[in-house]
């Protein structure tokens, strides 16, 4: 890319983030607009603008957003949104701290060597940019001026070995200090038990576990809850909520039809048949209350059924004190691996129901068969979009719909067709990525919401480094090198090493669109509010329609945080080969940071709290970026035939040691809480029985709210006399 195209791209790209940041400030003082762009806040019961005045400068949110402190942050986003935000912060110091060095170091080195220039003489098709002049490319062979490589490799390595230290010690302090907070949360009592053993013939599991653990843990045992099969109830229940919508929504259409020349208004109705279109048509109020009365009393015989005969081999057992419950979480329990599996309980609104009673074993093969999946998909992705592709053609579209044949057959239409349809496939697998890969994790029998984003933020961290990176990096994608690749395994590093430098110019510009067109819309929010608006009016009649219409929804770590740690990997992989892309690196992060401090103070609303779990494989994975930096940088240097190149070697070995220590010193304060944690004070312990009722799943909760206990089985309160039987 030339010099000029460069720069053109990035200008384009400058003035759409400004355009979107305008619109921002305009949109989000718009009567209306609030929902779009405050919810966390009015969700919290805060009027969006307290504490503020109405302003037209549009860089005030910058000052509200950089001006709060990391307390505020937790309290409106929770822990895991200020992990995150440690994340960028740190990601940012290593960019800015290794730019201190690199970029006054590094780019007068390459700026006045020649290797270029003699290279074009040698070659008359040869040309070059006054871009790749600033990067290492232009230093010839067997120069000592690659001790700045070597050296550079260096700084960038103790760099982030530094910052990772400081940071990881820094959200272990977050973490500990918000788990002491002597308000305790629901999940502070109670662990999660899975694996449980066949009970005898004279026991129901329900029994077993309340024996089991009566005798276990005689003083501090309080209640326990049986997991269920929840498939039939769940399905009555989802029912009844659909016809209570449904008639809340009908009412207000009612109410809405009255008017001063018709006060009786018009009753809506509708059709009993496939999508409201089909069937005799009824009453929408009367037949819906009709429905709702038919349901309760099936709704209470399947939850007295399902309580009492679909028990399953998990439970949660609740303690009466904080401390305990963390032990017994920490304890094992038995000499078996595969039975009487304790771990601490998850948040009420982060279990998923249908994967606790799945066995050890049977967690183990999904596990490694979702592996094998995703090993495949990542390696192997070209061959479901050359599938879908091949589907796509034209000549197959005649053949698969026949109806099309006139159609497609017109010049205009088949021009656009045979130039969008490969595409199309592409942008929709790509777009349906994130879902397939959340199935998979889910699939592997995770117990918690907050669990499987962390196993799908990993695959689709591989996914993307594989197939962007070094895709791009090896000739567009590594199925087009595979077979040099398999053929000699080694030449990988030769491979990726000698392709880096003719991607510099396209990264650069990529990093540079990704933070000002992507963050621009971000923080505009331009699709959310189209979508709001249209819902609000032609869908929505209810209060609960329109909250639902403008619901935020969290953070998505699913997928920001693999994406950030592309550009991350990026970056660090270019910072000696291309100095220059390090200062689009510190923007994209501090840009990034602010927004998204911005966005865990005003907008999303978070749908869990794993207390920053989501660090260690953060962590993790930016030793990774660093380790395929350096063994990139020993092969590039290598390729250079500089003799010292060797020099790199102890860096890799560095990070694994590096990455093995922090493991051994930090992860088991993230794996487990520590009971000196545990032990702090509380300001007063919560109702037991309130805990015990916050983590029935709703399809279960009676409806009648006098009568808690009505239902007898995997809910019962167990009796003091229940005989001891340890298995």
């Amino acid at each position: 890319m030339e010099f000029a195209s460069f720069l053109t791209s990035l200008g384009t790209s400058f003035v759409i983030f400004v355009v979107l940041m305008l619109l921002f400030t305009w949109l989000s003082r718009k009567p209306g607009n609030e929902v779009v762009y405050y919810p966390n806040r009015i969700l919290r019961g805060l009027d969006p603008w307290e504490g503020r005045r109405r302003t037209r400068n549009p860089l005030a949110w910058i000052r509200e957003a950089v001006g709060a402190s990391e307390a505020d942050v937790i309290v409106a986003g929770g822990v895991d949104a200020a992990v995150y935000l440690v994340f960028l912060c740190s990601v940012l110091g290593i960019l800015v701290l290794s730019g201190i060095l690199l970029l006054p170091g590094l780019l007068p080195v390459a700026a006045t060597d020649h290797n270029l220039k003699l290279a074009v003489q040698h070659n008359s098709n040869g040309t070059f940019s006054n871009l790749d002049k600033l990067a290492m490319g232009n230093i010839q062979e067997k120069s000592p001026r690659l001790w700045a490589c070597v050296l550079g490799t260096y700084w960038v390595s103790l760099v982030t070995f530094y910052v990772l230290w400081k940071a990881y010690n820094h959200v272990s302090n977050i973490r500990s200090a918000v788990k002491a907070n002597p308000q305790a949360t629901l999940e502070d009592f109670a662990v999660l038990v899975r694996d449980i053993p066949r009970a005898p013939k004279d026991q129901t599991i329900k029994d077993q576990v309340d024996s089991y653990f009566r005798a276990l843990h005689p003083d501090t045992f309080y209640r326990s809850m049986v997991i269920t099969d929840n498939k039939k109830v769940n399905k009555i229940w989802k029912e009844l909520e659909g016809y209570r919508k449904k008639l809340a929504r009908a009412e207000v259409v009612y109410a809405e039809s009255k008017t001063t020349s018709k006060p009786d208004g018009t009753r809506p109705t509708n059709r009993t048949g496939f999508l409201g279109l089909l069937g005799s048509k009824v009453d929408t109020i009367d037949h819906c209350n009709e429905k709702i009365k038919e349901l309760l009393p099936k709704l209470e015989a399947e939850q007295k059924i399902t309580l009492e005969e679909k028990q399953r081999a998990a439970a949660l057992i609740f303690f009466n004190s904080r401390p305990a419950a963390i032990s017994a979480a920490q304890t094992l329990h038995s000499q078996i691996v595969d039975t009487w599996s304790v771990m601490e309980a998850p948040e009420p609104r982060q279990l998923l129901w249908t994967n606790l009673p799945k066995k050890f074993y049977e967690r183990q093969i999904r596990q490694y068969i979702v592996y094998v999946v995703v090993f495949l998909a990542v390696f192997f992705y070209m061959i479901p979009i050359v599938f879908i592709s091949s589907l796509t053609t034209l000549e197959n579209l005649r053949k698969l719909l026949p109806f099309l044949k006139h159609i497609v057959d017109k010049p205009a239409i088949k021009t656009i067709l045979e130039a969008y349809l490969p595409q199309i496939a592409l942008i929709v697998f790509m777009a349906l990525l994130p879902t397939l890969l959340m199935i998979l994790s889910k699939a592997e029998g995770i117990p918690s919401q907050s669990h499987v984003v962390r196993a799908t933020s990993g695959k689709y961290f591989y996914f993307i480094i594989f197939n962007v990176f070094f895709g791009v990096t090896i000739s567009g994608s590594l199925i087009d090198s595979l077979k040099s690749v398999l053929n000699k395994p080694k030449d990988i590093v030769k491979l990726l090493s000698a392709s880096l430098p003719g991607s510099a110019t396209f990264f650069l510009t990529f990093v540079a669109l990704k933070f000002f067109v992507g963050y621009g819309l971000e923080l505009s929010r331009l699709v959310p509010l189209i979508i709001f608006h249209l819902k609000k009016k032609f869908m929505c009649k209810t209060e609960a329609e329109v909250k639902e219409a403008w619901a935020p929804g969290d953070f998505g770590y699913a997928t920001r945080v693999p994406n950030d740690m592309l550009i991350m990997t990026i970056v660090l992989c270019y910072s000696v080969i291309a100095p220059l892309i390090i200062p689009f690196g510190v923007v994209y992060f501090s840009l990034g940071w602010i927004i998204a401090r911005n966005q865990a103070l005003k907008v999303y609303v978070p749908s869990y709290e794993s207390y920053g779990r989501m660090w260690p494989h953060m962590h993790s994975r930016v030793l990774a970026a660093l380790f395929v930096y350096q063994i990139t940088m020993f092969g590039y240097i290598g390729l250079k035939v500089f003799v010292y190149a060797p020099f790199v070697l102890p860096l890799p070995i560095l990070t694994v040691i590096f990455a093995y220590i922090c493991n051994k010193r930090f992860y088991p304060a993230f794996a487990n809480t520590p009971l000196e944690v545990a032990c702090q004070n509380l300001k007063e312990i919560p109702n037991l029985e309130s805990v015990y009722n916050a983590f029935i799943p709703p399809s279960l909760r009676s409806e009648k709210l006098e009568d808690s206990n009505q239902f007898e089985g995997a809910h019962s309160q167990a009796s003091r006399s229940t005989p001891v039987v340890i298995t």
